[in-house]
């Protein structure tokens, strides 16, 4: 088949190159120059483990091809995917813009039947309206067919993820545009759920707002654990063996962040509300995500005699997680500014992300932890895993770690002489 990607982020790329792996023709459309050249030369604008070996070997291939040239790539494909990004609104609610803009440029270039996928993470009902924008800029009626199908990749792992599905869903009621997208998926084993768009577009929503709820339930139950002495792992071990709830999300932390649970959440708050039936577990899901941070500021001011005023702390970890650049909505840039707040000297390091102007990051961590009051960790690298903590505990002022993901041992840090605390991990 040859498929039009509109939008080459990280969820429009991905798309994209794995379909190259099913043997289609892929065109990547974008108005980002910036973009554009960069994946015309096989290289990624976003740091995705494995992604930019798979695009030099299919742009090398001529599989795939970038372009800015709307009228071409929408005449040329009749397969055409949305992927452009649904920012947050000020009320919680997804913008749209991008998305009627590219309907409306699907109308404008239409020149024969298209069946029009909506892969970006969108409200209920989009589906619905970009039928109706698409009609609404129609010159003269050319038949389409709007169909939802959303992605379910996380980040650090979407080359996986997108290789191996858990599930693939279905939204339409065209029995022509169902027929395609079934052949288009034909080679993954897993299941296929068909549904309407309104239902299909509902899943996503539900399936992220559940996963953010789980870690938002670890966390403020490892806040008990915490007072009772508890070790919140083996607690999140002993539940996660159960086959009803599953291991996964279940590891006490600095909460979640990211460009799609904090979004994603949100946004079904919002839906709930505009009909009139407040989502009251996901608003308490907000509120204890917001709150880890200074949860976690807390437990270090109480280490340190109540005040981390003129303290310097070494904050290892931007991204919101390993195996990305992707800093929004992070957990660590939420304690950085509290941080601050405080009157504490930060210091910060990440192996990936490169902050703009920010004086106080460091390439080194042996730089960034130099003459620290206090070293803290708020992404989980493999690399902060298995650092030379002898050596590192001779360059800072004072030996406290503060453990915002749980990934080191605790034994061994208090053997060398650290003062460790993580999450309740006791």
């Amino acid at each position: 088949m040859k498929i039009l990607i509109v939008g080459t982020g990280y969820v429009g790329t991905t798309t994209g190159l794995i379909f190259c792996e099913m043997g289609h023709q892929v065109t990547g459309l974008d108005l980002d120059d910036h973009k554009i050249k960069a994946l015309q030369a096989g290289k990624l604008h976003f740091y995705e483990p494995g992604l930019e070996d798979l695009l030099s070997k299919h742009v090398t291939a001529q599989n795939i091809m970038f372009t800015k040239n709307s009228k071409r790539a929408i005449e040329e494909n009749d397969l055409i995917f949305i992927c452009v990004g649904t920012p947050q609104c000020d009320d919680g609610s997804a913008d749209l813009t991008y998305v009627k803009s590219v309907a409306e440029s699907i109308s404008i270039y239409m020149n024969r039947y298209k069946v029009i996928v909506t892969k970006s993470t969108v409200p209920v009902g989009t589906a619905n309206l970009v039928t109706k924008w698409i009609k609404e800029s129609q010159d003269e009626q050319i038949p389409f067919d709007v169909v939802s199908n959303p992605e379910f990749l996380r980040e650090g792992s979407a080359l996986h993820d997108a290789l191996n599905p858990d599930r693939i869903v279905i939204g339409t009621t065209s029995e022509t545009a169902s027929k395609l997208m079934k052949e288009l998926y034909q080679n993954f084993p897993c299941p296929i759920i068909e549904t309407n768009p309104k239902a299909s577009e509902m899943i996503k929503y539900a399936a992220n707002s559940f996963l953010a709820m789980k870690i938002s339930y670890i966390n403020e139950l490892a806040r008990v654990c915490d007072d009772l002495k508890i070790n919140v792992k083996d607690v999140s071990k002993g539940v996660g063996l159960d086959h009803r709830i599953g291991p996964h999300f279940l590891k006490a932390g600095m909460g979640y962040g990211g460009s799609c649970f904090p979004k994603d959440v949100n946004a079904l708050i919002q839906i709930a509300k505009e009909n009139g039936k407040p989502l009251s577990i996901l608003e308490s899901v907000v509120q204890v995500n917001e709150g880890q941070p200074r949860y976690f500021i807390d437990k270090m001011k109480q280490a340190f005699g109540g005040d981390l005023k003129n303290k310097i702390i070494a904050v290892l970890g931007l991204a919101f997680k390993a195996n990305t650049d992707d800093t929004r909505e992070s957990p660590s840039l939420n304690l950085i500014d509290r941080l601050k707040v405080e009157q504490a000297k930060v210091k910060v390091h990440d192996p990936i992300v490169k902050m703009a102007g920010h004086s106080d990051q460091f390439p080194v961590i042996e730089e960034t932890v130099a003459d620290a009051d206090a070293l803290v960790i708020c992404t989980d690298w493999d690399e902060y895993k298995n650092l030379d903590w002898e050596r590192l505990k001779l360059l800072m002022n004072q030996p406290y770690i503060f453990d915002g993901r749980n990934i080191l041992d605790k034994g061994i840090l208090e053997s060398l002489g650290f003062h460790y605390v993580g999450v309740a991990n006791h």
